[in-house]
C-alpha cells in the first residue's frame, strides 16, 4: 500500500509588518512644530517639537533604508519640515534676544532734556514736567526772565515731557523749544 500523503513544503514565516510609526510620528511632530514656530508665544514651545520631529524622522529614514519601513518619503518630509521649523525657531530666538538687549540698553540710557523760552517778552510764566522711570518732575516758574533755559537729566525709559510758557503781564512774543539728547 502506498501512502498518498502530500509532501509538506516548509512554510516561510510571514514577513514582518513595516515599522512606519517613527517616520510618521516624526513628520507629524515636525509639522506641528513648524506651524507653531513663527507664532510669538507658541513658538517658544516649538523648538523641542521640531528637534523631536527631526530625531523621529531620522530614525524613520534609517528604518526605510534598512527595509524595515515603507514610508521613506514621509520620513524625509519629516526631516525637511523639522529642519525648517528649527531654522524658524532659531531666528525667533535671535530676534527676541536682540529685542531684550535693546530694551535693556534703553533702560540704562541717560537723557538730557533742555527747555528753552526765547522771544521779545521780558518775562514768562513757565510750566514744565519730565517723566522718567523714577521721577516725575513738575515745576512752575513765575515771571522768569526771557531768554530762559533749564536742563534736566532723566534716566531709563523717558515717559515724556510737558512744556508750556505764557508771556508775562507786559506781553510780547515767546517761542518754546524742547531738546532731547540721549547718551
Amino acid at each position: 500500500m502506498t501512502d498518498h500523503t502530500p509532501l509538506q513544503q516548509p512554510v516561510a514565516p510571514p514577513a514582518a509588518p513595516p515599522r512606519n510609526g517613527l517616520g510618521t510620528a516624526g513628520f507629524v511632530v515636525g509639522l506641528v512644530g513648524l506651524v507653531l514656530s513663527p507664532i510669538p508665544i507658541a513658538g517658544v514651545g516649538a523648538w523641542p517639537l521640531v528637534v523631536l520631529g527631526l530625531m523621529l524622522s531620522a530614525v524613520g529614514v534609517a528604518r526605510a533604508r534598512a527595509g524595515k519601513a515603507t514610508n521613506r518619503g514621509l520620513a524625509i518630509a519629516g526631516v525637511v519640515v523639522s529642519v525648517l521649523g528649527l531654522v524658524v525657531s532659531v531666528v525667533w530666538a535671535v530676534v527676541i534676544g536682540k529685542i531684550v538687549s535693546d530694551v535693556n540698553d534703553q533702560a540704562t540710557q541717560h537723557h538730557t532734556i533742555t527747555y528753552e523760552v526765547t522771544g521779545d517778552a521780558k518775562v514768562a510764566d513757565i510750566d514744565y514736567s519730565t517723566f522718567d522711570e523714577h521721577t516725575i518732575l513738575v515745576t512752575t516758574e513765575t515771571s522768569a526772565p526771557v531768554p530762559w533755559t533749564k536742563t534736566v537729566e532723566a534716566k531709563g525709559f523717558l515717559e515724556g515731557a510737558q512744556f508750556a510758557a505764557t508771556a508775562g503781564p507786559d506781553g510780547g512774543s515767546i517761542t518754546c523749544r524742547v531738546v532731547f539728547t540721549c547718551f
